[in-house]
């Protein structure tokens, strides 16, 4: 079992324990460090020596944030969760913003699906995967998931232009409240779609000691639709959360007198609820998951021998 995933079942088993874990991840600082401190830490963390508990925290956040707990390999820096809010606040702000053509939705819808599918996939299971290039099915997958999203995700848009729609509350309905399920609904089928092949081909599971068992697909179909609830969680709730906190601030008596002062919060609100929905929903599930002996395959429940395997989640 690769060093990270034995740093995560030892101090990522309860959510604020996870949650503190990740609000030191996710800082962008991390991401001025060179492949060869991630490597140098990746390898004190699993070395075995004993460091002073301030190196081993600092080896820990540096591997932890850095490198992909199935390859062993440096992430693409873009893709490390600590680049994650900085690249796509701008992008997730753009796509929620009310357009005024079609052509602008969907080239913000673009630019989003494309981001968040590449993120999903370079921060997936690779346990079972023997190669490290790409597969031609993987790439016409993710080619379709964000040409299928970044359409579905234009919605709204295409309904008030083609459709003509002069009414106020109308307009406001596709605006404010259309995009917020559709959100939701296009991040979950976006990380589930990207990784399907772990539904087809099973990922490895561990048992108590770190020993892998076996490929099973019931941990990969646990571990896609966790991580997929928790994608929706993030991409719905920021997409919410602007258009409630203005709605409720219009009602107030400065605002109402002062309603031009809502324009510059919106951008505000989203980063701040991106950003505080970053590390509280990568932290709703175990990094390191575990499956009860009963749910999973007939020929790896003899190898269970304390009720329950391990498996790494994905991100």
């Amino acid at each position: 079992m690769d060093p990270n995933l034995l740093h995560w079942k030892g101090q990522g088993q309860s959510f604020l324990g996870r949650l503190k874990i990740w609000s030191d991840l996710l800082d962008p600082t991390l991401l001025l460090s060179s492949d060869a401190e991630i490597q140098k830490a990746h390898f004190v963390l699993g070395s075995g020596e004993k460091p002073s508990e301030k190196d081993t925290t600092t080896a820990a956040t540096l591997a932890l944030s850095s490198v992909h707990a199935d390859t062993g390999e440096v992430l693409p820096i873009i893709f490390r969760p600590p680049a994650l809010l900085p690249i796509s606040a701008p992008i997730v702000y753009a796509a929620f913003l009310p357009h005024n053509t079609v052509k602008s939705a969907l080239l913000c819808q673009f630019l989003l699906q494309s981001y968040f599918t590449a993120f999903n996939f370079s921060n997936r299971n690779a346990s079972s995967e023997k190669e490290k290039k790409i597969s031609l099915k993987q790439l016409l997958l993710n080619v379709g998931t964000v040409s299928y999203a970044t359409c579905a995700g234009t919605l709204p848009q295409i309904i008030i232009n083609r459709l003509r729609v002069r009414s106020v509350s109308v307009q406001s309905f596709c605006r404010t409240v259309l995009p917020v399920p559709l959100a939701a609904t296009l991040a979950f089928l976006n990380l589930s779609t990207v990784r399907s092949e772990e539904t087809e081909n099973g990922i490895q599971v561990f048992d108590s000691e770190g020993n892998s068992v076996g490929l099973s697909k019931a941990a990969a179909e646990k571990a896609v639709r966790e991580t997929a609830l928790s994608r929706a969680a993030l991409i719905g709730t920021t997409a919410a959360g602007p258009s409630l906190i203005a709605s409720l601030l219009q009602r107030t008596k400065f605002f109402k007198t002062r309603p031009l002062l809502l324009a510059p919060l919106r951008p505000f609100g989203v980063v701040f609820l991106l950003g505080l929905m970053i590390p509280v929903s990568f932290s709703l599930f175990p990094q390191l998951g575990t499956i009860k002996k009963e749910n999973l395959e007939e020929e790896l429940q003899a190898a269970v021998p304390d009720g329950h395997l391990y498996y790494h989640r994905g991100l």
